[in-house]
């Protein structure tokens, strides 16, 4: 019995059709080939978003990263804050720049059990709440 190569010897196509013995010559091209062409009603239907810039994306050195810290951060970190400076002790209360420190917001997580004078750019409610309950106050700035 002859071989199917040989089979086809003479024959132009091999039995293929025109142009499906080449690569993906069936199927108009490979991956994205003619959405411009001869695939353009296929991409307005399906994809027509696909040509165009949408959008823009930020570039992340003009990101500003805030860090925000609880209260129980606070009290906790307190020897660390006064030796770096950005707290100090004043008559009975503890005066505490957050700012300085590279925080942005105050949180209201855990439990304040000393008089703090707290001063930060944006601090929650629960959190000032906090503060106050122990003798506190939180200042915006």
């Amino acid at each position: 019995m002859v071989s199917r190569t040989n089979k086809f010897r003479g024959s132009r196509t091999h039995g293929r059709g025109k142009k499906a013995g080449r690569g993906a010559g069936i199927h108009g091209g490979r991956g994205n080939a003619g959405l411009h062409k001869h695939k353009f009603m296929h991409t307005l239907k399906f994809d027509p978003l696909h040509f165009g810039v949408h959008g823009f994306k930020r570039p992340q050195k003009m990101i500003e990263a805030r860090k925000g810290i609880t209260v129980a951060s606070v009290v906790s970190q307190l020897p660390r804050l006064i030796a770096e400076g950005h707290a100090k002790t004043e008559g009975g209360k503890t005066l505490v720049d957050l700012n300085s420190a590279g925080y942005y917001k105050l949180l209201s997580s855990g439990v304040v059990d000393k008089p703090l004078e707290i001063v930060v750019g944006h601090a929650t409610d629960r959190a000032k709440a906090a503060v106050e309950k122990a003798g506190g106050s939180v200042t915006l700035k």
